[in-house]
């Protein structure tokens, strides 16, 4: 009997006089917790990090505003930037002229991206083809396009067509480039193996120099679409009775600052969202790229 509650005692589980847990226990504060606080550390950080400096800009345009430092009639307070924005809302002028430059700017993307996209693939796939249209597109680019406002208006009038060539213009370019440059970047040995295996013409654009190129390709397309928005704010300045240009004008002539460093602001929007979109698009068409798959907790 003696034996067996000297066996009992000793199975028993014996305090720590220190207060520490035994082994494979863990208590608030230890290594586990300490990960986890580490690893949501940094997922805010990657979440508000981005918007650290916007949100210093905007409380320094506040307190300079309203200590006196800006005058309204240079840079008005971000408040009466915010108060012009909801009266023309409220009169749905607002939504009526984001709609309208939103309109153009697909148009016009849609048609530049297009024949950028297929020119590119041309160029970069055919020889004969680079021969025949690549010197003549690299002189055509060397002219601002913005400089043929003036033609476009006397060849199309103050439509839209103007404006929608305009921002076709500014967005072939940089995608025509930037899918040359991808499809000539492909390693020539996955080409090679393509053949070998008889895939053909379309099957190896389409299994291996699109994979290949395609990352170059969206950096072409995020660059143009903040061209497409540059282009279009000239547009709509000059020839234009709607759109965010216009909005811009009309107030410059009025004097109501609030409006243009509205306008601004919306461009401002508008090109973070773009950009955001295109990205999102890399995420789910490069899930296969290791540089664009997502990191995993550290």
């Amino acid at each position: 009997m003696p034996e067996q509650l000297l066996l009992a005692k000793a199975r028993q589980p014996h305090p720590d006089p220190a207060g520490r847990p035994g082994p494979g226990k863990n208590r608030e504060g230890g290594p586990a917790s300490s990960g986890r606080n580490r690893r949501a550390l940094l997922r805010t950080a990657r979440t508000a990090g981005p918007w650290a400096v916007p949100l210093l800009v905007l409380v320094v345009w506040q307190w300079t505003a309203a200590v006196g430092i800006l005058p309204p009639a240079v840079l008005p307070a971000p408040e009466a930037v915010l108060r012009a924005g909801t009266d023309l809302a409220a009169t749905g002028e607002l939504q009526f002229h984001i709609l309208t430059s939103l309109r153009r700017i697909l148009q016009g993307f849609a048609l530049g991206a297009a024949t950028g996209l297929l020119l590119g693939f041309l160029v970069g796939m055919s020889k004969p083809a680079e021969v025949l249209l690549d010197r003549s597109l690299q002189m055509v680019r060397t002219i601002p396009h913005l400089a043929l406002v003036p033609l476009m208006i006397a060849w199309f009038g103050i439509g839209e067509e103007p404006k929608i060539l305009l921002v076709a213009l500014g967005t072939f370019f940089p995608i025509y480039l930037n899918t040359v440059t991808g499809i000539r970047g492909v390693d020539p040995k996955l080409l090679q193996l393509g053949r070998s295996y008889g895939l053909g013409r379309w099957r190896l654009v389409r299994d291996i120099a699109v994979p290949g190129a395609m990352p170059t390709i969206l950096s072409g397309i995020r660059y143009s679409l903040g061209v497409a928005w540059m282009t279009l704010v000239v547009a709509e300045t000059i020839s234009a009775s709607d759109g965010i240009g216009y909005l811009a004008q009309n107030a410059r002539e009025l004097l109501r600052t609030d409006q243009i460093v509205l306008a601004i602001v919306l461009y401002a929007l508008a090109g973070l969202l773009a950009d955001l979109l295109t990205r999102l698009v890399e995420r789910r068409v490069l899930r296969w790229h290791p540089n664009y798959r997502p990191k995993a907790n550290q």
